[in-house]
C-alpha cells in the first residue's frame, strides 16, 4: 500500500520510517529539505520538498494511489487544508490530521476527519488510523491480561446510560470524550452521537467488545 505523510518532523519522520519498514510505499512531504535529515539513512521512500496543501506537490508524492493521508506538521491550519483537500479534491477515505486546538481537532472529526490531540501526538496513535484493521487499543497490560480501548459506538447506542452500557457488556467505562473534553461522572451521562468511551476490559473479551458496539445493544450476546 501506498502512504503520504504530510511533515518530517518527530512524529513525522517515525511514521514514514516504520511504514516503510513495513515494506509499505510512502512519499514524505516537507517544506523545509532539512527536515528529512530525520530520515534514517537507509529510508527507501518519497522525499517531496513542498507545500503539503499544494495539489502539485500532493500529485508528486503519488496522492492518488495513496490508501492513507496523514498531515503531521507543526501548523493546524496547514494540517486542516491539507487533510481536507485529500479527503474531498483526491478522494482519500483514510485521511489523519494532527490538530493542536482539541475543540477544532472534535469539529473535524465529526466531519470524517481522524484527528489527534494533544495527549496523543504519537507515531503510534498515528499508525493506529493510518492503517488497516483499526483494534481501537489505546493501551495493553500484559502481566494483568487486560486492555483499555478507545470505543466509538454506534448510532443505534445513543441514549443507552453509560451504567446500563457498563453492565450490560460486563465493563468498566474509565471515562467519556465528548466536544474534546474528559467527562468522568459516569452515573448521570447517556450516550451521545459522536462520543468516545475508554473501556477497560479482559484481554481476551477485546474483540468481542469493539464488535458489540457496532450493532444494538438488543443483539448483544
Amino acid at each position: 500500500m501506498h502512504f503520504v505523510v504530510l511533515g518530517s518532523g518527530r512524529v513525522g519522520a517515525r511514521v514514514a520510517q516504520t511504514l516503510d519498514e513495513q515494506g509499505h510505499s510512502v512519499a514524505i512531504i516537507d517544506s523545509n529539505p532539512d527536515a528529512f535529515r530525520k530520515l534514517p539513512t537507509d529510508f527507501s521512500g518519497q522525499k517531496v520538498s513542498g507545500i503539503g496543501f499544494d495539489r502539485e506537490v500532493l500529485e508528486r508524492a503519488n496522492i492518488e494511489e495513496a490508501y492513507a493521508f496523514a498531515a503531521i506538521s507543526n501548523g493546524d491550519n496547514t494540517n486542516i487544508l491539507a487533510a481536507r483537500i485529500a479527503r474531498e479534491t483526491f478522494g482519500i477515505d483514510r485521511v489523519v490530521a494532527r490538530i493542536y486546538d482539541i475543540r477544532r481537532a472534535e469539529i473535524y472529526r465529526k466531519l470524517g476527519i481522524n484527528t489527534t490531540s494533544p495527549v496523543s501526538w504519537t507515531a503510534s496513535e498515528m499508525l493506529r488510523l493510518m492503517l488497516p484493521d483499526d483494534t481501537q487499543l489505546a493501551y495493553s497490560d500484559s502481566v494483568y491480561q487486560v486492555k483499555m480501548l478507545r470505543i466509538f459506538p454506534c448510532e443505534d447506542w445513543v441514549g443507552v446510560s453509560l451504567q446500563q452500557t457498563q453492565k450490560l457488556l460486563d465493563i468498566k467505562v474509565a471515562y467519556i470524550g465528548r466536544d474534546g473534553e474528559p467527562y468522568f461522572n459516569l452515573s448521570t451521562l447517556v450516550i451521545q452521537e459522536g462520543d468516545e468511551l475508554i473501556c477497560t476490559v479482559p484481554s481476551g473479551r477485546a474483540e468481542q467488545i469493539e464488535r458489540a458496539f457496532k450493532r444494538p445493544p438488543a443483539q448483544e450476546e
